[in-house]
């Protein structure tokens, strides 16, 4: 109850409606996560409130300014599951957060001011490729389901580089292949069964088990420069790729068609050892001679009731195959502008091109950087961004690079992006808690007395 004499006062008015507007705003804003763990000052603001300090159990709302001090640091948790360590000396913004189980509208802007942070994101960005993002002076960081830290860097990475002593390891890509261009949804299953979305720039390894829709079409580009158009509903999986560009020879690239079309372009390792390189189906296995050809499995070829049109279509339109049908040793060389059509009643010649669902590969652009990699130091002043699993898209204004499991990425302040030849040592050898550490003060501790726990992973 406010006593009459100061309802009365038009100051004492004014500083109340003030408050009650300012409780008002708070009270209305988006729940976002809390706190689960901090250490040292930090705080927590919501725009036109007062700071409230980070500790244990602190509930954050959208639009919230998280701020770390020198030594500080704290761990988030976000509704959707999106744990994030938020590093010393940092500045994070929950700009936008919106967050419904199951909601087709989820969503989730950040700003990263200053530091950096690690994380591990949740439902919003696995369940949805473009409802995540952190924008940064430098860049936007686009979060397609990831395990991945960021930091922004100005003189204090590359003296935390210096203070290391083991050399660095190579910023090597992992991936056999990434997608360069899409129209629907694809998705790909790892070989421990484990389902992934896949969009422009996602990742592809060996093992996995690449899948389109109704409707939908992908390209694929290989490290060899091997290129594969996949129609739609088809069922495409990497059996093997082994591929070093200075031995191509000793490369291996193996797959297997399963269901749908497939048009191929081979590259370096057919071109070094076609021996290496091989397509196989339930009806014939193809051998390579430096080619391009299109694969079309339907019916009794993918496992399914089909008509007398259905079966396995080879068409050659570069260089040679060598067909040997399941149960025979016999090999059928076919040239380009031939082909076969196997059926359970028979095998048809063809002399000309059937339709294909999907471009020829040899006639689609490979975007630059997809692979490459540049002299990056330490030192330099942007933003880095390395990921331990899914895939990151960092964009500046006039470039795009694309992140895989075990690379790492950098935007400079210029606008360009670059894959530094090495993971930068300030974030492979990163002291930090990751966000979903069992005991993250113990790590902390035990990190600063120059010890290692045995289940501290990168």
């Amino acid at each position: 109850m406010v006593p009459e004499q100061i309802r009365k006062s038009p100051l004492a008015s004014t500083l109340v409606g003030a408050i009650l507007l300012l409780a008002a705003a708070g009270a209305g804003a988006q729940s976002a996560g809390e706190v689960e763990f901090s250490r040292g000052v930090g705080f927590a603001q919501t725009p036109g409130q007062a700071p409230r300090t980070l500790g244990k159990g602190l509930p954050l709302r959208e639009g919230d300014r998280l701020t770390t001090s020198d030594g500080a640091s704290a761990i988030i948790k976000l509704e959707d599951g999106t744990r994030m360590t938020v590093r010393p000396n940092s500045e994070l913004v929950l700009q936008q957060y919106q967050f419904k189980e199951n909601a087709p509208d989820n969503g989730m802007l950040m700003q990263l001011v200053r530091g950096g942070f690690r994380a591990v994101t949740g439902l919003i960005s696995k369940n949805a490729p473009n409802a995540a993002r952190v924008q940064t002076n430098t860049a936007t960081i686009g979060i397609r389901g990831t395990d991945f830290d960021a930091r922004v860097c100005v003189r204090d990475c590359g003296a935390e580089s210096a203070l290391v002593a083991a050399a660095a390891r190579p910023n090597a890509v992992l991936a056999s292949a990434k997608v360069i261009s899409s129209q629907g949804e694809i998705n790909a299953t790892d070989g421990s069964g484990q389902r992934r979305r896949l969009v422009d720039g996602g990742s592809i390894y060996p093992g996995d088990l690449v899948e389109t829709s109704n409707g939908t079409r992908a390209v694929l580009a290989f490290r060899d420069d091997t290129r594969i158009t996949l129609g739609a509903t088809t069922r495409f999986r990497v059996d093997n790729f082994v591929y070093d560009e200075q031995n191509a020879g000793e490369g291996r690239f193996l797959a297997s068609v399963l269901k749908g079309s497939v048009r191929a372009l081979t590259g370096l390792i057919a071109k070094a050892n076609n021996r290496n390189v091989g397509f196989s189906t339930s009806t014939a296995t193809i051998g390579i001679r430096g080619t391009g050809l299109d694969i079309n499995c339907t019916g009794a070829c993918a496992g399914e009731a089909g008509g007398s049109d259905s079966g396995l279509t080879l068409f050659t339109w570069l260089g040679s195959i060598a067909v040997t049908q399941s149960g025979q040793t016999a090999l059928q060389v076919l040239q380009a502008g031939q082909g076969l059509f196997i059926s359970p009643s028979g095998v048809l010649q063809i002399n000309s091109q059937p339709p294909m669902d999907g471009p020829r590969p040899d006639g689609v652009t490979v975007p630059p950087k997809l692979f490459s990699s540049d002299t990056v130091s330490d030192a330099e002043e942007g933003l880095f961004v390395f990921v331990r699993d899914g895939h990151i898209e960092i964009a500046t204004a006039g470039a795009v690079l694309h992140l895989g499991k075990g690379e790492a990425g950098f935007a400079g302040n210029n606008g360009d992006t670059k894959r530094p030849v090495n993971i930068p040592k300030f974030i492979d050898f990163d002291k930090l808690p990751l966000p979903n550490s069992r005991n993250p003060l113990l790590v902390s501790v035990l990190s600063e007395s120059g010890i290692k726990p045995n289940n501290m992973c990168k």
